[in-house]
Parts: structure tokens; C-alpha cells; sequence
């Protein structure tokens, strides 16, 4: 498995903390799980409210701030890879075309990274499939930071 991890990286892949990309596929996928809110004024008692608001996608929702905060957290170039990552995930480019979509993400990048990414239905597919792309999966990060 380190073998795949150095492979990747030699190949350019990108030279951001893949725990940082393990934190931010796991809030995308259960932000990507929440469903529209039913019940806009949930009661006090989460249990009578079969844990409703954890489900939904209120507006002071706790995942997507802290997917939002991750992302807001990485410095630019870690941003524009992420965003290269998730177009590669998404189909937009082929892996061997890395160069080419960081250079895209790099051209495009704004302060709205966050905002552009959780804007994405799928973000967290996308980020899995940008890595299964380069042959690394999240228990490929996970076992290299245990």
C-alpha cells in the first residue's frame, strides 16, 4: 500500500495531507447524506423527532459547517488540488490529465472554494473517486495513520 501512496505522489498526485482528504470524504458523505428539511421547527426532544435534525439539512447544521471549515482550512494550493481531485472524481479529467486539472483549479481558484464544492450533490463520491482514480482508498489513508 505505501508503494501505491509513493506511486501516486510521484506522479504528481497532489501533496496534501490525506488525512486532511480522509476528514473532509467523511463530512461530504453524511452532508451528501441529508435530506430537505421536512419539519422546519423541530421540537426539543430529539427522540419524539426520531433524530430528525441530524438527518436534514437545517440551516444551522453542524456538518455542513464543519465541511465548510475544513475546506475554508486548507491553504490555496491544498484547495486548488482538492478541487483538481474531485473533477478528476467526477470524470471532468483522467487521472494521467492531473497537471492539466490542478492547472485549471489554479487558474479558476477563488475565496469561494467551500461554497463551490459543497454546491456539488456528490462531493464526497467525487472525492472517492478522485482517489480510487489514483488507486488510494480512505482505508488506504486509514491504515497509513494508525
Amino acid at each position: 500500500m505505501s508503494d501505491v501512496m509513493d506511486d501516486a505522489q510521484s506522479d504528481e498526485f497532489p501533496a496534501i495531507d490525506m488525512e486532511k482528504i480522509a476528514f473532509i470524504l467523511l463530512k461530504a458523505r453524511a452532508f451528501d447524506a441529508q435530506e430537505d428539511v421536512v419539519e422546519p421547527d423541530y421540537g426539543s426532544n430529539a427522540s419524539d423527532d426520531q433524530f430528525r435534525e441530524v438527518l436534514e439539512a437545517y440551516g444551522d447544521d453542524a456538518t455542513h459547517a464543519e465541511l465548510v471549515e475544513a475546506i475554508n482550512d486548507l491553504n490555496w494550493d491544498e484547495q486548488c488540488q482538492l478541487v483538481a481531485l474531485v473533477w478528476i472524481g467526477r470524470g471532468s479529467f483522467d487521472a494521467d490529465q492531473w497537471q492539466e486539472a490542478l492547472s485549471e483549479a489554479e487558474d479558476g481558484h477563488t475565496n469561494h472554494t467551500a461554497e463551490y464544492l459543497t454546491g456539488m450533490p456528490m462531493l464526497g463520491e467525487y472525492i472517492e473517486e478522485g482517489l480510487s482514480a489514483f488507486d488510494i482508498s480512505l482505508s488506504d489513508i486509514e491504515a497509513m495513520h494508525l
